[in-house]
C-alpha cells in the first residue's frame, strides 16, 4: 500500500536523525544510536505506521504515538534542534501564563498572539536571535521562529 503524505514526511525525519546520529533505538532510546540503515527503515516504517508486518490496527497505533510524540517535540530531531513541537508558526503559541511551553491544541487566538509578541518589545528581534544563533552553530536555526530562537539559545 503507497504511503501517505504524513508517513513519506514522518518516514525521512526518522532516516534524518539516523544520518545525524539521533536516532535511538530500545524504549526511551536506551538502546544508543542505531548504526544499521536496515535498522534505520524498520524504525521509520514502524513509526510511521507503514511496515508490512504489522496488523493495520497495529500500523494506526504506531502512526497517532508518533503524532503525539511530534506534537509534544520528543524526537531526536526537536530535541536537537531546541524546537517544542512541529509547526510553530501562528498555528499553537504559548500563552504567558504557560511561561513559553507551548499549547498542546490549536487555540483561535494563537495567530495573533504570535503577531503581538513579535512585535512586543523584549529585548530581541528575531534577526538578532538568529545572528546568535548563528554564532552557536545552532543546527536548523533558518526554519525556527522566533520563541524557538529563543528556547534553543536558553532566552527566558
Amino acid at each position: 500500500m503507497p504511503q501517505s503524505s504524513r508517513q513519506k514526511r514522518i518516514t525521512g525525519r526518522v532516516m534524518h536523525e539516523f544520518k545525524h546520529g539521533e536516532l535511538k533505538s530500545g524504549r526511551s532510546g536506551k538502546g544508543g544510536p542505531v548504526k544499521s540503515r536496515r535498522q534505520a527503515i524498520a524504525i521509520a516504517l514502524e513509526e510511521a505506521g507503514a511496515s508490512r508486518d504489522e496488523s493495520p490496527r497495529r500500523n494506526r497505533r504506531n502512526l497517532n504515538r508518533t503524532t503525539t510524540k511530534e506534537a509534544r517535540g520528543k524526537t531526536g530531531q526537536q530535541e536537537r534542534e531546541g524546537r517544542t513541537h512541529v509547526g510553530a508558526a501562528g498555528k499553537r503559541e504559548s500563552t504567558r501564563p504557560m511561561q513559553g511551553r507551548d499549547a498542546r491544541k490549536p487555540t483561535a487566538k494563537g495567530k495573533r498572539a504570535a503577531q503581538s509578541r513579535a512585535r512586543k518589545a523584549d529585548g530581541y528581534t528575531r534577526k538578532e536571535l538568529y545572528a546568535k544563533a548563528q554564532r552557536r552553530h545552532i543546527e536548523g536555526r533558518s526554519k525556527m521562529t522566533k520563541l524557538q530562537l529563543k528556547n534553543a539559545l536558553g532566552i527566558r
